[in-house]
């Protein structure tokens, strides 16, 4: 537990289920009140939001497509609304539509970027705005991946927005560090979401899964989680401008294991 959490406010997007929801979660529990973000579960995100207040903290649910200007600047109307403050923003939500890039649509590539990139720019944006204007030392926490660095075949609009968040988290990082506004990001691997599911249902593409990994086995959101508040805290003060990948080894080419190669 980070004690100099108690009392401050957080806006988490994609907060309903997955990794966004341990971290809502997890700010509850260090006594951070919450904006719970979704898109379109609004049971999901309420259910956060009765457990964020069950811990002892504040919570409220907000619905808004990240990839749209207008629902950036709501979720910090809101949390000065409801909170007096804002802090903490995290960047989580996302999405995936795998397509072989040959047949890839226009459509289906816009989606991925505005969701996955222009929204995190959006986000950040809008709290950067609030930071800077009443001379906060506010702290950003953009959720990417480890295909920032890890290519992926048939995800390549996937990929390539986590690619934009890596440079779009260290030039904000470089541009606002003046201020005492700190910009990190967290790279998870292989989490055991919802949306990782079926795959982890599957005894063979379970272990397929897990011959790339290092550490052997797919983690729980909970480790995600753990990273995001250190990365808020105060005992994270001199970081900024990271991706710290929490990952179980997969960006070390673990292919390369055992002296192969």
């Amino acid at each position: 537990m980070y004690k100099d959490l108690a009392g401050k406010a957080a806006i988490v997007t994609g907060a309903s289920k997955g990794i966004g929801a341990e971290i809502a979660h997890r700010f509850g529990r260090e006594g951070i009140n919450v904006i719970v973000n979704y898109h379109s579960d609004k049971s999901g995100a309420q259910r956060v939001v009765e457990d964020i207040i069950a811990y002892g903290s504040k919570a409220i649910a907000v619905q808004g497509d990240m990839s749209q200007e207008a629902s950036a600047q709501a979720l910090v109307d809101a949390a000065i609304h409801h909170f007096g403050r804002l802090d903490i923003f995290v960047n989580n939500a996302g999405m995936e539509m795998p397509a072989p890039s040959h047949e890839m649509t226009l459509e289906n590539w816009q989606r991925v970027i505005d969701v996955n990139l222009t929204g995190y720019f959006l986000g950040s944006r809008a709290a950067l705005k609030y930071f800077v204007d009443n001379g906060i030392k506010g702290n950003l926490i953009n959720l990417s991946s480890v295909h920032e660095q890890i290519p992926w075949p048939t995800f390549a609009h996937y990929a390539a927005s986590k690619g934009g968040i890596k440079l779009l988290n260290q030039t904000l990082a470089l541009e606002y560090a003046p201020s005492g506004i700190r910009v990190n990001a967290i790279g998870p691997g292989a989490i055991n979401t919802p949306i990782n599911k079926e795959k982890m249902n599957d005894p063979e593409k379970k272990a397929a899964l897990e011959k790339i990994i290092p550490m052997g086995y797919a983690a729980e959101p909970c480790v995600v989680a753990n990273a995001a508040a250190w990365l808020a805290s105060e005992q994270s003060s001199y970081v900024t401008g990271i991706t710290l990948f929490v990952d179980g080894g997969m960006t070390l080419y673990p292919a390369f294991m055992n002296g192969n190669g």
